[in-house]
């Protein structure tokens, strides 16, 4: 059962926020007609998989993000502050006061991929050569120890 995300927003500002149709059309900026039309189709989607036992996916529709993404250093939840002219200070669940901009984190991370993208590695030895471009890293052997190489940057990812 598939939940468009905008069906998931809905239900979570009227019943989770309990906002009115009202208020919660003019949070998602669209017409309270809309909204309930959205909000119909959601709970029927919801209710058919609660009584049929079928897994909810959330995915897709049309949802723009406009405000910067947050991680809890303590207890690594992902979170957003939607008033801009607050500050964000602490986590909404734990309120650690440790936490870090993911848009920050995500331009140091596309960084390291384009300096690591053109190098071969091992991972088991750590030796390095540069790629070498038609011959994929994984058909490739290390010199060192005998085990098939890989690209520097995926190493990287499988390690985060």
């Amino acid at each position: 059962m598939f939940l468009h995300l905008e069906e998931y927003e809905v239900i979570r500002l009227c019943d989770f926020e309990h906002m009115n149709h009202h208020e919660a059309s003019k949070a998602m900026d669209i017409s309270r007609p809309t909204l309930t039309r959205i909000y119909g189709k959601a709970r029927a989607k919801i209710a058919d998989a609660l009584v049929t036992g079928k897994q909810i996916i959330i995915e897709g529709g049309k949802v723009y993000f406009d405000s910067d993404w947050y991680r809890c250093r303590n207890c690594n939840s992902y979170f957003n502050q939607p008033d801009k002219g607050s500050a964000v200070i602490s986590c909404p669940l734990c309120r650690s006061k440790e936490i870090e901009n993911c848009d920050a984190m995500n331009e140091d991370m596309a960084e390291s991929h384009r300096q690591c993208s053109d190098i071969c590695v091992c991972p088991e030895c750590g030796y390095e050569r540069p790629h070498e471009a038609a011959h994929p890293c994984k058909d490739q052997v290390c010199p060192v120890c005998n085990a098939r190489l890989m690209r520097k940057n995926n190493l990287l990812a499988k390690d985060l």
